[in-house]
Protein backbone atom coordinates (compact mmCIF):
# COMPACT_ATOMS: atom_id res chain seq x y z
CA UNK A 1 0.00 0.00 0.00
CA UNK A 2 1.17 3.50 -0.57
CA UNK A 3 2.08 6.17 1.57
CA UNK A 4 -0.44 8.19 -0.04
CA UNK A 5 -3.35 5.87 0.75
CA UNK A 6 -2.15 4.97 4.34
CA UNK A 7 -2.09 8.46 5.18
CA UNK A 8 -6.04 8.56 4.90
CA UNK A 9 -6.91 5.07 6.76
CA UNK A 10 -8.92 5.41 9.70
CA UNK A 11 -8.04 1.75 11.03
CA UNK A 12 -9.80 2.68 14.12
CA UNK A 13 -13.26 3.56 12.90
CA UNK A 14 -14.64 0.49 10.87
CA UNK A 15 -17.78 1.01 8.72
CA UNK A 16 -21.15 0.82 10.38
CA UNK A 17 -21.93 -2.36 9.04
CA UNK A 18 -18.78 -4.07 9.41
CA UNK A 19 -18.23 -2.65 13.29
CA UNK A 20 -19.88 -6.07 14.75
CA UNK A 21 -19.65 -8.28 12.21
CA UNK A 22 -17.65 -11.82 13.50
CA UNK A 23 -13.75 -12.10 12.41
CA UNK A 24 -11.21 -14.93 11.29
CA UNK A 25 -9.80 -13.03 14.99
CA UNK A 26 -13.07 -12.87 16.81
CA UNK A 27 -13.51 -15.14 20.30
CA UNK A 28 -15.59 -18.16 18.64
CA UNK A 29 -16.96 -18.20 21.94
CA UNK A 30 -18.77 -14.61 21.17
CA UNK A 31 -23.17 -14.64 19.78
CA UNK A 32 -22.45 -14.29 16.28
CA UNK A 33 -25.99 -13.37 15.87
CA UNK A 34 -24.75 -9.95 18.19
CA UNK A 35 -25.43 -7.83 14.80
CA UNK A 36 -28.48 -9.01 13.61
CA UNK A 37 -29.78 -8.13 17.28
CA UNK A 38 -28.52 -4.50 17.06
CA UNK A 39 -29.98 -4.53 13.77
CA UNK A 40 -33.70 -5.16 14.92
CA UNK A 41 -33.02 -3.16 17.57
CA UNK A 42 -32.23 -0.53 15.63
CA UNK A 43 -34.95 -0.89 13.31
CA UNK A 44 -37.75 -0.74 15.96
CA UNK A 45 -35.96 2.61 17.62
CA UNK A 46 -36.13 4.21 14.03
CA UNK A 47 -39.84 2.79 13.61
CA UNK A 48 -40.91 4.44 17.03
CA UNK A 49 -39.40 7.75 15.87
CA UNK A 50 -41.53 7.58 13.15
CA UNK A 51 -44.51 6.84 14.89
CA UNK A 52 -43.88 10.04 17.21
CA UNK A 53 -43.47 12.52 14.70
CA UNK A 54 -46.22 11.16 12.81
CA UNK A 55 -48.31 11.76 15.81
CA UNK A 56 -47.26 14.87 16.74
CA UNK A 57 -46.50 16.72 13.56
CA UNK A 58 -49.53 18.42 13.62
CA UNK A 59 -49.22 19.70 17.27
CA UNK A 60 -46.00 21.03 16.12
CA UNK A 61 -47.68 22.86 12.66
CA UNK A 62 -50.58 24.13 14.53
CA UNK A 63 -47.65 25.81 17.17
CA UNK A 64 -46.03 27.14 14.43
CA UNK A 65 -48.79 28.65 12.88
CA UNK A 66 -49.69 29.90 16.57
CA UNK A 67 -46.90 31.75 16.33
CA UNK A 68 -46.63 33.23 13.00
CA UNK A 69 -46.08 36.31 11.67
CA UNK A 70 -49.20 36.12 10.18
CA UNK A 71 -51.37 35.24 13.19
CA UNK A 72 -49.47 38.21 15.13
CA UNK A 73 -50.33 40.82 12.31
CA UNK A 74 -54.01 39.74 12.05
CA UNK A 75 -54.10 39.92 15.76
CA UNK A 76 -52.82 43.62 15.56
CA UNK A 77 -54.88 44.53 12.45
CA UNK A 78 -58.21 43.82 14.92
CA UNK A 79 -56.61 45.07 17.93
CA UNK A 80 -56.15 48.50 15.71
CA UNK A 81 -60.11 48.04 13.73
CA UNK A 82 -61.92 51.21 14.90
CA UNK A 83 -65.40 51.48 15.60
CA UNK A 84 -65.64 53.89 12.58
CA UNK A 85 -64.10 51.30 10.18
CA UNK A 86 -66.45 48.45 11.57
CA UNK A 87 -69.49 50.32 10.98
CA UNK A 88 -68.65 51.48 7.34
CA UNK A 89 -68.15 47.79 6.83
CA UNK A 90 -71.03 46.05 8.15
CA UNK A 91 -73.18 49.32 6.44
CA UNK A 92 -71.59 48.90 3.41
CA UNK A 93 -75.12 47.84 1.28
CA UNK A 94 -77.79 49.89 3.49
CA UNK A 95 -78.07 52.57 6.30
CA UNK A 96 -78.58 50.39 9.05
CA UNK A 97 -76.05 48.63 11.97
CA UNK A 98 -77.52 45.39 13.94
CA UNK A 99 -75.00 45.84 17.37
CA UNK A 100 -74.66 42.99 19.88
CA UNK A 101 -72.59 43.73 22.85
CA UNK A 102 -70.55 40.45 24.14
CA UNK A 103 -67.91 38.63 26.16
CA UNK A 104 -66.61 35.52 25.41
CA UNK A 105 -69.10 33.51 28.09
CA UNK A 106 -71.88 34.51 25.55
CA UNK A 107 -70.27 33.09 22.50
CA UNK A 108 -73.09 30.58 22.69
CA UNK A 109 -75.70 32.86 22.76
CA UNK A 110 -74.67 34.86 20.36
CA UNK A 111 -74.38 32.03 17.50
CA UNK A 112 -77.89 30.94 18.70
CA UNK A 113 -78.81 34.96 17.95
CA UNK A 114 -76.80 34.60 14.50
CA UNK A 115 -78.74 31.83 13.25
CA UNK A 116 -81.94 33.50 13.97
CA UNK A 117 -80.89 36.58 12.20
CA UNK A 118 -79.31 34.87 8.91
CA UNK A 119 -82.48 32.42 8.52
CA UNK A 120 -83.95 36.20 7.93
CA UNK A 121 -81.25 37.58 5.57
CA UNK A 122 -79.97 40.25 8.01
CA UNK A 123 -76.78 38.92 9.32
CA UNK A 124 -74.56 40.66 7.09
CA UNK A 125 -75.88 43.94 9.02
CA UNK A 126 -74.41 42.63 12.54
CA UNK A 127 -71.61 43.98 14.32
CA UNK A 128 -70.28 42.61 17.86
CA UNK A 129 -68.90 45.20 19.72
CA UNK A 130 -66.57 42.44 21.89
CA UNK A 131 -66.07 43.55 25.69
CA UNK A 132 -62.65 41.06 25.57
CA UNK A 133 -60.46 40.43 23.03
CA UNK A 134 -60.78 36.73 23.03
CA UNK A 135 -63.91 37.71 21.20
CA UNK A 136 -62.87 39.59 19.26
CA UNK A 137 -60.47 37.01 17.73
CA UNK A 138 -62.83 34.73 17.76
CA UNK A 139 -65.25 36.14 15.65
CA UNK A 140 -63.31 38.01 13.67
CA UNK A 141 -61.16 34.68 12.39
CA UNK A 142 -64.22 33.24 11.59
CA UNK A 143 -66.20 36.11 10.25
CA UNK A 144 -63.48 38.66 9.18
CA UNK A 145 -64.37 42.56 9.55
CA UNK A 146 -67.76 41.91 12.34
CA UNK A 147 -66.25 42.67 15.72
CA UNK A 148 -64.63 45.26 17.01
CA UNK A 149 -63.12 46.35 20.19
CA UNK A 150 -63.85 49.41 21.99
CA UNK A 151 -61.05 49.70 24.70
CA UNK A 152 -60.59 49.55 27.57
CA UNK A 153 -62.00 45.67 27.59
CA UNK A 154 -63.56 45.31 30.77
CA UNK A 155 -62.71 42.47 33.17
CA UNK A 156 -64.14 39.19 31.13
CA UNK A 157 -63.96 36.98 34.10
CA UNK A 158 -66.90 38.99 36.08
CA UNK A 159 -68.64 40.75 33.29
CA UNK A 160 -71.33 38.08 32.63
CA UNK A 161 -72.66 38.03 36.42
CA UNK A 162 -75.75 39.90 36.16
CA UNK A 163 -75.84 42.25 39.47
CA UNK A 164 -72.46 42.23 39.66
CA UNK A 165 -70.49 45.57 39.08
CA UNK A 166 -68.43 44.06 36.48
CA UNK A 167 -72.00 43.32 34.83
CA UNK A 168 -73.16 46.96 35.36
CA UNK A 169 -69.91 47.98 33.96
CA UNK A 170 -70.13 46.46 30.39
CA UNK A 171 -73.42 46.93 29.81
CA UNK A 172 -73.17 50.87 30.91
CA UNK A 173 -70.91 50.88 27.92
CA UNK A 174 -73.60 50.67 26.05
CA UNK A 175 -75.33 54.03 25.40
CA UNK A 176 -71.83 55.41 24.11
CA UNK A 177 -71.36 52.53 21.77
CA UNK A 178 -74.86 53.60 20.22
CA UNK A 179 -74.63 56.82 20.31
CA UNK A 180 -71.22 56.83 18.17
CA UNK A 181 -73.13 55.12 16.14
CA UNK A 182 -75.73 57.62 15.77
CA UNK A 183 -73.31 60.60 15.19
CA UNK A 184 -71.41 58.62 12.45
CA UNK A 185 -75.05 58.77 10.28
CA UNK A 186 -76.40 55.20 10.67
CA UNK A 187 -79.70 53.56 11.96
CA UNK A 188 -78.85 51.36 14.29
CA UNK A 189 -80.65 48.60 16.22
CA UNK A 190 -79.61 47.13 19.64
CA UNK A 191 -80.45 43.50 20.71
CA UNK A 192 -79.16 41.19 24.02
CA UNK A 193 -77.47 37.73 22.37
CA UNK A 194 -80.54 35.93 24.65
CA UNK A 195 -83.35 36.86 21.70
CA UNK A 196 -84.27 34.61 19.04
CA UNK A 197 -85.97 36.44 16.08
CA UNK A 198 -88.77 34.27 14.70
CA UNK A 199 -89.78 37.19 11.78
CA UNK A 200 -88.29 39.92 10.01
CA UNK A 201 -88.29 42.80 12.67
CA UNK A 202 -87.99 45.71 10.55
CA UNK A 203 -91.87 45.77 8.93
CA UNK A 204 -92.41 46.65 12.35
CA UNK A 205 -90.19 49.15 12.60
CA UNK A 206 -92.46 51.79 10.39
CA UNK A 207 -92.43 55.21 10.12
CA UNK A 208 -89.87 58.49 11.51
CA UNK A 209 -89.39 57.78 14.67
CA UNK A 210 -86.65 58.14 16.92
CA UNK A 211 -86.72 55.80 19.46
CA UNK A 212 -88.33 52.17 19.10
CA UNK A 213 -88.88 50.20 21.89
CA UNK A 214 -90.45 47.23 23.61
CA UNK A 215 -91.82 46.82 27.63
CA UNK A 216 -90.74 44.96 29.97
CA UNK A 217 -93.84 44.40 31.91
CA UNK A 218 -95.55 40.98 31.41
CA UNK A 219 -99.32 41.81 32.15
CA UNK A 220 -100.70 41.26 29.03
CA UNK A 221 -101.85 44.43 26.80
CA UNK A 222 -104.85 45.01 24.67
CA UNK A 223 -103.42 43.65 20.63
CA UNK A 224 -104.06 47.30 19.48
CA UNK A 225 -103.08 49.09 22.64
CA UNK A 226 -101.34 52.33 21.53
CA UNK A 227 -97.43 52.63 20.49
CA UNK A 228 -96.54 55.26 23.23
CA UNK A 229 -94.55 55.63 26.41
CA UNK A 230 -96.62 53.77 29.46
CA UNK A 231 -97.78 54.89 32.53
CA UNK A 232 -94.54 54.98 35.13
CA UNK A 233 -94.44 52.06 37.55
CA UNK A 234 -94.78 51.80 41.59
CA UNK A 235 -90.86 53.20 41.41
CA UNK A 236 -92.17 56.62 39.14
CA UNK A 237 -90.59 55.35 35.79
CA UNK A 238 -91.29 53.12 33.33
CA UNK A 239 -90.14 49.40 32.71
CA UNK A 240 -89.05 49.66 29.25
CA UNK A 241 -86.44 46.54 28.11
CA UNK A 242 -83.16 48.07 27.00
CA UNK A 243 -82.69 44.62 25.24
CA UNK A 244 -84.00 45.69 22.20
CA UNK A 245 -83.80 49.31 20.80
CA UNK A 246 -83.87 50.66 17.55
CA UNK A 247 -82.85 54.62 16.39
CA UNK A 248 -82.92 56.46 13.76
CA UNK A 249 -79.42 59.09 13.59
CA UNK A 250 -82.07 62.12 14.69
CA UNK A 251 -81.50 64.64 17.43
CA UNK A 252 -83.98 63.32 19.26
CA UNK A 253 -82.32 59.94 19.39
CA UNK A 254 -78.65 61.38 20.55
CA UNK A 255 -80.83 63.56 23.06
CA UNK A 256 -82.00 59.75 24.69
CA UNK A 257 -78.82 58.34 24.62
CA UNK A 258 -76.92 61.63 26.13
CA UNK A 259 -79.46 61.19 28.77
CA UNK A 260 -79.20 57.48 29.35
CA UNK A 261 -75.38 58.15 30.06
CA UNK A 262 -75.69 60.83 32.27
CA UNK A 263 -78.37 59.01 34.26
CA UNK A 264 -75.62 56.26 34.85
CA UNK A 265 -73.36 58.46 36.61
CA UNK A 266 -76.24 59.57 38.56
CA UNK A 267 -76.66 56.29 39.90
CA UNK A 268 -73.15 54.50 39.41
CA UNK A 269 -73.35 50.68 41.07
CA UNK A 270 -73.04 50.16 44.94
CA UNK A 271 -73.13 47.01 46.79
CA UNK A 272 -76.88 48.28 48.16
CA UNK A 273 -78.22 49.19 44.92
CA UNK A 274 -76.29 46.67 42.15
CA UNK A 275 -77.60 48.53 39.53
CA UNK A 276 -78.40 47.56 36.01
CA UNK A 277 -78.29 49.71 32.78
CA UNK A 278 -82.13 49.35 32.54
CA UNK A 279 -83.25 51.90 35.15
CA UNK A 280 -81.18 54.87 33.52
CA UNK A 281 -82.55 53.80 30.03
CA UNK A 282 -86.07 54.06 31.76
CA UNK A 283 -85.53 57.48 33.28
CA UNK A 284 -84.03 59.15 30.28
CA UNK A 285 -86.71 58.39 28.37
CA UNK A 286 -89.40 59.46 31.12
CA UNK A 287 -87.51 62.60 31.37
CA UNK A 288 -87.14 62.92 27.46
CA UNK A 289 -90.60 62.34 26.22
CA UNK A 290 -91.65 65.57 25.76
CA UNK A 291 -88.85 66.18 23.43
CA UNK A 292 -88.63 62.99 21.72
CA UNK A 293 -90.98 60.69 18.97
CA UNK A 294 -90.88 57.75 20.99
CA UNK A 295 -92.51 54.39 20.05
CA UNK A 296 -93.01 51.13 21.94
CA UNK A 297 -93.52 48.48 20.19
CA UNK A 298 -96.56 45.84 19.64
CA UNK A 299 -96.27 43.35 22.62
CA UNK A 300 -97.96 40.24 20.52
CA UNK A 301 -94.69 41.06 18.52
CA UNK A 302 -91.94 41.67 20.87
CA UNK A 303 -92.69 40.03 24.43
CA UNK A 304 -90.85 39.69 27.27
CA UNK A 305 -89.44 36.79 28.45
CA UNK A 306 -92.10 36.80 32.19
CA UNK A 307 -94.84 36.69 29.04
CA UNK A 308 -93.65 34.13 26.73
CA UNK A 309 -92.33 31.47 28.96
CA UNK A 310 -94.77 31.92 31.59
CA UNK A 311 -98.43 32.57 30.09
CA UNK A 312 -98.98 29.63 27.65
CA UNK A 313 -102.69 30.76 27.11
CA UNK A 314 -101.37 34.29 25.77
CA UNK A 315 -98.65 32.31 23.82
CA UNK A 316 -101.22 30.65 21.93
CA UNK A 317 -103.95 33.49 21.49
CA UNK A 318 -100.90 35.55 19.71
CA UNK A 319 -99.42 32.36 17.61
CA UNK A 320 -98.12 33.84 14.74
CA UNK A 321 -97.32 37.66 15.60
CA UNK A 322 -94.22 36.35 17.55
CA UNK A 323 -91.38 38.51 16.26
CA UNK A 324 -88.27 38.62 18.49
CA UNK A 325 -88.27 36.64 21.95
CA UNK A 326 -86.20 37.50 24.59
CA UNK A 327 -84.81 35.06 27.39
CA UNK A 328 -85.43 37.03 30.48
CA UNK A 329 -86.92 37.02 34.13
CA UNK A 330 -84.28 34.47 34.48
CA UNK A 331 -80.87 33.97 35.40
CA UNK A 332 -77.71 31.81 34.63
CA UNK A 333 -76.55 30.11 31.21
CA UNK A 334 -77.26 26.74 32.04
CA UNK A 335 -81.37 27.79 32.93
CA UNK A 336 -81.30 29.94 29.90
CA UNK A 337 -80.21 27.17 27.60
CA UNK A 338 -82.85 25.04 29.27
CA UNK A 339 -85.19 26.80 28.75
CA UNK A 340 -84.35 27.07 25.22
CA UNK A 341 -83.74 23.87 24.43
CA UNK A 342 -87.66 23.32 26.01
CA UNK A 343 -89.25 25.98 23.83
CA UNK A 344 -86.96 24.25 20.58
CA UNK A 345 -85.45 27.65 20.05
CA UNK A 346 -81.85 26.62 20.91
CA UNK A 347 -80.79 26.20 17.48
CA UNK A 348 -76.81 25.69 17.66
CA UNK A 349 -76.86 22.32 18.74
CA UNK A 350 -78.28 20.85 14.94
CA UNK A 351 -78.16 24.37 13.09
CA UNK A 352 -74.46 25.82 13.75
CA UNK A 353 -73.80 25.64 9.92
CA UNK A 354 -76.12 28.29 9.48
CA UNK A 355 -74.64 30.64 11.75
CA UNK A 356 -71.83 32.68 9.46
CA UNK A 357 -69.38 31.78 13.33
CA UNK A 358 -70.06 27.67 12.23
CA UNK A 359 -69.61 25.37 15.33
CA UNK A 360 -67.87 26.97 18.01
CA UNK A 361 -65.78 25.11 21.10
Amino acid sequence: MSSTSSLHQRPLHKPYNLLFQKSSTDDPSKPYYFSLLLNRTTFLLLLTLLIILGVFSPWIGDRSTFFSPSRVSLEAKWRGYTLSEAVAYVAKNGSTVIVCAVSQPYLPFLNNWLISIARKKHHEKVLVIAEDYATLYTVNGRWPGHAVLIPPAPDAQVAHKFGSQGFFNFTSRRPRHLLQILEFGYNVMYNDVDMVWLADPFPYLKGNHDVYFMDDMSAVKPLDHPNVLPPPGKKGRTYICSCMIYMHPTAGAKLVMKKWIEELQIQPWSKAKKANDQPAFNWALNKTAGQVDLYLLPQAAFPTGGLYFKNQTWVDETKGKHVIIHNNYILGFEKKIKRFKDYNLWLVDDHASESPLGKLG
